[in-house]
């Protein structure tokens, strides 16, 4: 399997508040502080955060309509952090202890990236779970994937995306050890990812899953 760059812990600065004075009437407010991630047009990026010396990487997915997709890994490629926009709407990260961060891109390399049809991945797939064991499940033509005969039942839908190399994912899962009940992200496909046929890139607000789909 292609693997990405060594990969190291997430550090981001924290923005604080400001506080106001001690009149009554002529009190500042607090700033609200806000999650912010660097900007990048349309398209699908290779990124690195963090110390220079000893960068997070990561893929970046942004959307013609807004939308975009931060996906942080560690040493062992798998995804750990996730920030992510619907549209122009504000940020969000998962897990939420990042939600006041100001996270700034070290560098940005550009990858091949392209609509993707969800019935280009139609098939019978199997999943590595994060407790090594596996999962099956297929996708049909239409996005409905359907739990296969292993213990993890894996289920959900996929939809067209307007970021490139993705399709909106809604996954639901039962038996599946540490992997969320529910949870929303991605299907992400990359020629990075070979063997693998893509990733399935989720979370519940509070954490994170991903699942490497190999095609059976």
């Amino acid at each position: 399997m292609k693997r990405l760059i060594p990969l190291f812990p997430l550090a981001v600065a924290l923005l604080a508040g400001c506080g106001g004075n001690d009149a009554s009437d002529n009190t500042t407010p607090p700033a609200t502080a806000s999650l912010s991630v660097t900007d990048l047009d349309p398209g699908a990026y290779v990124v690195s955060v963090g110390d220079a010396d000893n960068p997070t990487v990561g893929k970046y997915y942004a959307g013609t309509d807004g939308s975009r997709y931060l996906a942080l890994a560690d040493a062992e490629d798998k995804a750990t952090t996730i920030y992510r926009r619907d549209k122009n709407g504000s940020w969000v990260a998962a897990p939420g202890a990042d939600a006041a961060a100001n996270v700034k891109l070290l560098r940005q390399d550009p990858v091949p990236a392209a609509s993707v049809d969800a019935g280009s991945v139609a098939g019978s797939y199997t999943a590595v779970l994060p407790s090594g064991a596996s999962a099956s499940f297929t996708v049909s033509a239409e996005g409905k994937i359907t739990p296969g005969a292993s213990a993890c039942q894996l289920s959900g839908a996929l939809s067209a995306h307007a970021m490139p190399n993705t399709l909106s994912l809604k996954l639901s899962a039962s038996a599946c050890g540490t992997v969320p009940a529910t949870a929303t992200g991605v299907l992400a496909i990359d020629t990075d990812y070979q063997p693998a046929a893509f990733r399935l890139i989720a979370d519940d607000g509070g954490r994170v899953v991903d699942l490497w789909a190999y095609r059976d």
